[in-house]
């Protein structure tokens, strides 16, 4: 069940908000054991929450047109009074005095939330092997990464253990993990949804995002988190459109893009196949596909790969053993920091905040640093010359399907690269959304295709994935449903 179709049938009275979310929670007592995609239930919180919805909706006082409909956050996002981890042991057992925005919106809403799910530890990866607690499986095969690093979201609603969830998108960590899982994932123009209250990796690139099971149910929990926020100062100071507006209005007319340096050639064949024929759909729809070029996306990973680990050396200062989190006894506040630091972070983390700091060192911010950043400037230029003939750039939103565990862990650059059609959208700061595609004939596992806007263009994207998604007929059929 979507979480329209469930709104729909609490608005009816045909369900009750208790009924729903205790569905959710017997489904993911059963699951998650095998998946592994909490990190912090809070299943009674959440049924008291449902029971508060049931009465708001008996005495017509909904907060909202999905009020009772459960949700659950990737443990990024801070949760008053529930255990927030950021799936890194130098948070171990921290419990925020406050909600994110995010969160705060959502209760508002009526969102009774399941609990915290698992992530690489503070969002860095692409597998969700990094988190400090567990790896998180794909539901589709057991022995496969769900993606990263929101891979505990995208699992958990793909496993139908919850209708939808939130992740963030730092470098693809929505948009990836929804591919390698068969479900929608979205990431919204920077500051469309606000920062606070996530715990930060890289302030010029995170951007919280939705992950569900349908294009209409992704545009929907948007919607109920959309907005400015005057906490965060990067939040855009304008109201949300209604992302369903206009929505079922197809892609006739539509001009879509295919980038020449994101080739499909040295894909797998049946992924490639799938993508392919991704295009070839839409072009049936109404849609017409030009072949743009952009230079600046060739060298995206490597531009991301200096500009975010520079963010993280910066953000990740603050966990000293001080001030929060874990502190690591020794004989002097130096040993103490640096022990804390040693003992908290987990390797990835480590790696990307020596790469960081040596970017921005002397002597080498102006060769690595500046230079990236002159790389996302030109992509930005790119991208803006781009759609003053395109509409929508479509590609893939992986290079591969899920693949297995522990294939990729001692090779950095490998799992660097699984990001590679996701970056350059962070560096520019567009809108983009993952929807399935279908099945690679090779494994049989989901793919995922790209769509990229403009800018605050959030609703040509919804209307040209929903038109896919409809003619496809995927969502709800028996083929998206993992072999569980």
């Amino acid at each position: 069940m979507s979480a329209t179709e469930a709104a729909a049938g609490l608005s009816s009275g045909e369900l009750s908000s208790e009924e729903l979310t205790a569905g959710a929670i017997e489904r993911s007592t059963a699951l998650d054991p095998r998946l592994g995609v909490y990190l912090q239930e809070t299943y009674e919180r959440a049924l008291e929450e449902a029971r508060s919805s049931d009465e708001r909706r008996a005495n017509k006082r909904s907060c909202s047109a999905f009020d009772g409909v459960p949700v659950a956050y990737k443990d990024i996002f801070v949760t008053k009074g529930v255990t927030t981890t950021a799936g890194s042991r130098i948070l171990e057992g921290w419990v925020p005095p406050y909600d994110a925005t995010v969160v705060e919106r959502c209760k508002g809403a009526g969102l009774p939330g399941l609990g915290k799910l698992n992530l690489d530890e503070f969002a860095m990866g692409s597998s969700t092997e990094n988190s400090a607690y567990h790896t998180t499986r794909n539901p589709w095969d057991d022995q496969r990464v769900p993606g990263g690093s929101s891979g505990g979201s995208a699992a958990a609603v793909a496993a139908g253990m919850v209708p939808w969830a939130w992740g963030t998108d730092t470098g693809g960590s929505v948009r990836q993990p929804a591919s390698l899982c068969g479900i929608v994932g979205v990431k919204p123009t920077y500051g469309r949804v606000s920062r606070y209250g996530i715990v930060a990796f890289a302030s010029s690139l995170d951007q919280a995002g939705p992950l569900a099971r349908t294009v209409e149910d992704a545009a929907a929990l948007l919607q109920l988190a959309a907005g400015h926020d005057p906490r965060d100062s990067t939040s855009i100071p304008q109201e949300a459109p209604d992302f369903a507006t206009g929505m079922d209005g197809g892609v006739q007319g539509l001009r879509i893009g295919i980038v020449t340096e994101f080739s499909t050639d040295g894909l797998a064949k049946g992924l490639r196949d799938r993508v392919e024929e991704s295009y070839l759909r839409l072009e049936k729809l109404g849609a017409t596909l030009e072949e743009i070029s952009l230079p600046s996306f060739e060298h995206g990973i490597s531009a991301y790969y200096l500009v975010a680990p520079a963010e993280a050396s910066s953000n990740l200062a603050r966990y000293d053993g001080v001030r929060y989190g874990l502190r690591s006894d020794a004989e002097d506040i130096v040993a103490m920091t640096s022990r804390t630091r040693d003992e908290g972070f987990g390797t990835e983390v480590k790696r990307r905040i020596m790469l960081g700091t040596y970017a921005l060192s002397a002597g080498y911010y102006d060769a690595y640093y500046g230079k990236a950043q002159k790389v996302r400037t030109l992509t930005i230029a790119e991208l803006e010359r781009a759609y003053q003939n395109v509409d929508l750039i479509a590609c893939p939103s992986s290079p591969t399907t899920a693949f297995r565990i522990g294939e990729r862990t001692d090779d950095p650059l490998e799992m660097y690269l699984s990001d590679i059609f996701t970056v350059p959208v962070n560096l520019a700061g567009n809108a983009a959304i993952s929807v399935p595609c279908g099945l690679s004939d090779d494994d049989g596992l989901p793919v995922g295709l790209q769509l990229v806007a403009k800018a605050l263009d959030e609703a040509t994207m919804f209307r040209a994935a929903y038109a896919f998604e409809q003619d496809l007929s995927w969502a709800g059929s028996e083929q998206s449903r993992p072999r569980l």
